[in-house]
């Protein structure tokens, strides 16, 4: 007999805080991190030692997510958008807590690229000029007047800036499955690096200290991607580090002593450093089980600061001392009126799908006495092409605390597993993946603890869309849905994506469809022109500001369902975009859908 385990409401796991953007101050002392633990994301800097912390920002609204110190350490980015609408600024913060928008036009998108090697400036990137594109700008740090280094009006990705400012390292995709990598020049202009035929992924990451090297990751002749180094003079490329599984990125640490990477292990995202010299591996005792994210290594390179979580805690803030080669954590983000012992570890499971393809997912099962029987949900990621994996989730640990087996399944089309998985639900969504999620039932009910009569689906964004498929295309499939801001009507948000998606555009068309050449199609697999076949609960959540899936996706499909006499819940958050970032809606959503859950599941 199994003891019952503690039950917490949801209010104790939102107030867990979770943490993001990590960045060293020049003197080693402090370091700056985003929190949540106002409520909003605000900027707070910790000491090393984490024996001070102290807020920096105080919004009430927006999040304010540091992005790094100036170089005199007193100083420093952070970005911000509002509401929720992903228009990003870079502001600086000053001495005296004065705050200046440096990107300040009115539908302006900024993203920060990193700072110049002398430190007199650093660059970013902006659609100020043409909101589908975005440029390359250098900005003095003394006069904060930007200069335009790169006009991008083909549509390409700014991926790396040598240290000489000589070359600028471009890619752009083809589709999901296929990339080119250029290489700009002021004399020469865009130069194509990366001939080749079939589908194959090209994306450069970083120039090496002398920029005689471009680092580039590629999946040629392989099903995951690796980092190979290509020699700007001959034109000789050779592999650098190749894994069992996809590389999502290299860095270099600021003098290039190590260079690191993450690696996406089966569900697990990992770190490993290298020293650059040598490639011999950097062996840290003692290091943290759990998800890396967030890593940056000190201007000096003696301190590496970066957050770990786990499928029951999480992220926290942890500094290693590469001289004394001491590791220590400065954080404790778990609310601590929960005991990690009442919460459940994600299992990473496997099973067959209708072709005997084999699907892997992430499995939580709830705490159950013996005969007992538990429902259970789906769970689909956002995407196309996303992935669920291992780290904290409080929705999930909230559910499964109070009775619900969730089962997140990276159907096919999902990242993380390979290039011929990844591709393999192209120009079908809503049909083989869809089919991949209701074999997930299969799984469920062969563990003999999951009632067969109570499984739902629940999904946001893309998963969202999924939710919705299954109850209109396969309708006796899942008890109740639970729809978070998806796509209704694909030929609408296919026609209404963001200005600056504009490079992405044609790779999206060519992995779902084409709205403007394939109407009947995308018609056919848009869950609003065959509502009338929903007849099973739905709730739908969504953000007003969602410049994504816009918010007229979710009140067309919930007008549909209500005239099918069906009970459909429905709550808007004024305040919020494509994902829900206050704590207080956090708490109102996460709580409706277990209500909603508990009355119809």
């Amino acid at each position: 007999m199994i003891s019952v385990k503690k039950k917490y409401s949801i209010e104790q796991f939102i107030n867990c805080e979770s943490l993001g953007g990590v960045s060293i101050s020049p003197d080693d002392e402090k370091i700056l991190v985003g929190s949540d633990r106002s409520g909003v994301y605000n900027t707070y800097s910790f000491s090393r030692t984490g024996d001070e912390v102290e807020q920096l920002t105080h919004s009430e609204d927006n999040f304010m997510v540091p992005v790094g110190y100036f170089p005199d350490g007193r100083k420093f980015l952070y970005r911000s958008d509002q509401g929720g609408n992903e228009i990003t600024h870079l502001y600086l913060q000053t001495e005296d807590g004065k705050s200046v928008d440096l990107t300040p036009g009115k539908e302006e998108k900024a993203e920060f690229h990193r700072w110049s090697r002398d430190e007199k400036s650093f660059f970013y990137e902006s659609n100020n000029r043409d909101p589908r594109f975005m440029d390359l700008y250098e900005m003095n740090v003394d006069t904060l007047e930007p200069t335009i280094l790169f006009k991008n009006e083909d549509g390409y990705f700014v991926s790396a800036i040598s240290h000489d400012k000589k070359y600028i390292a471009l890619h752009k995709p083809r589709t999901s499955n296929d990339s080119d990598m250029y290489i700009y020049t002021s004399e020469d202009g865009v130069k194509h690096m990366s001939q080749h035929e079939g589908d194959v992924q090209f994306q450069p990451v970083a120039f090496d200290k002398d920029s005689t090297h471009l680092y580039y990751l590629t999946d040629e002749d392989n099903e995951f991607m690796y980092v190979k180094r290509l020699c700007l003079t001959t034109g000789d490329s050779e592999v650098v580090v190749k894994e069992d599984w996809n590389i999502l990125t290299a860095r270099f640490s600021p003098n290039h002593k190590y260079l690191y990477y993450y690696v996406n292990n089966d569900g697990k995202i990992e770190v490993k450093v290298v020293e650059s010299e040598t490639g011999k591996n950097v062996e840290i005792a003692n290091f943290p089980e759990g998800q890396i994210s967030g890593l940056a290594i000190s201007n000096s390179e003696r301190y590496m600061a970066f957050l770990v979580n786990r499928s029951t805690a999480p992220a926290n803030l942890y500094v290693y001392d590469f001289e004394a080669k001491e590791l220590s954590c400065l954080t404790n983000t778990l609310n601590p009126e929960i005991d990690e012992r009442d919460l459940v570890d994600a299992q990473v499971v496997r099973y067959p799908s209708f072709d005997g393809l084999e699907i892997p997912a992430i499995y939580y099962e709830p705490h159950l006495e013996e005969g007992e029987k538990a429902p259970a949900l789906i769970w689909v990621h956002g995407g196309p092409g996303g992935q669920s994996t291992v780290d904290f989730n409080p929705l999930f640990q909230y559910l499964v605390n109070h009775g619900y087996a969730v089962l997140a399944v990276n159907n096919r089309g999902s990242s993380g597993y390979g290039k011929t998985f990844f591709k393999a639900a192209d120009l079908k969504h809503g049909d083989v993946d869809l089919a991949d999620c209701i074999e997930g039932k299969k799984f469920l009910i062969g563990t003999g603890r999951i009632d067969e009569n109570r499984i739902g689906i629940i999904g946001g964004s893309y998963g969202g869309f999924m939710t919705l498929a299954a109850l209109a295309f396969q309708p006796e499939s899942f008890k109740v849905g639970v729809n978070i801001f998806g796509v209704s009507n694909w030929e609408r948000t296919l026609k209404s994506i963001p200005a600056w998606w504009e490079a992405m555009r044609e790779l999206l068309y060519k992995k779902i469809g084409d709205p403007y050449t394939q109407t009947d199609y995308i018609r056919s697999i848009s869950p609003l022109f065959h509502a009338e076949k929903i007849n099973k609960p739905l709730m739908v959540l969504q953000g007003a500001n969602d410049p994504r899936v816009l918010q007229v996706e979710s009140d067309d499909i919930v007008e549909k369902v209500r005239e099918n006499g069906v009970p459909v819940e429905y709550i808007i958050f004024e305040d919020e975009g494509h994902g829900f970032t206050k704590r207080e809606n956090q708490i109102k959503g996460y709580q409706a859908i277990r209500e909603f859950l508990d009355t119809y599941l």
